[in-house]
């Protein structure tokens, strides 16, 4: 069964940076695009940043300049560099993927982790 396992949340102050990671597990034939999402507390899930598999990447407007996406295909790996982070930027974040498996294209979800910005 494939998995989505995120890390590298935590607490940072306004201004500071993290780096977030989510490595795909199990019987993967190949990978499209890995994205993350975040969903705030008592708002709906949104897209962060996309990544394909030829490396071309989209952003939301409110994260241009500051986040940057990257990926790792050998590590079935996906990342997202978070820099001059907000308190605006606390939520769960989600990452997401367009896997082919044994069995077809799935589309599977990671079980999110917690950025809280705040000083």
């Amino acid at each position: 069964q494939v998995q989505l396992v995120e890390s590298g949340g935590g607490l940072v102050q306004p201004g500071g940076s993290l780096r977030l990671s989510c490595v795909a597990s199990g019987s993967i034939f190949s990978i499209n695009a890995m994205a993350w999402y975040r969903q705030a507390p008592g708002k709906q899930r949104e897209l962060v940043a996309r990544i394909r598999s030829a490396g071309d990447t989209n952003y939301a407007d409110s994260v241009k300049g500051r986040f940057t996406i990257s990926r790792d295909n050998a590590k079935n790996t996906v990342y997202l560099h978070m820099n001059s982070l907000k308190p605006e930027d606390t939520a769960v974040y989600f990452c997401h993927a367009d896997i082919y498996d044994l069995g077809g294209l799935i589309s599977p979800w990671g079980q999110g982790t917690q950025v809280t910005v705040s000083s």
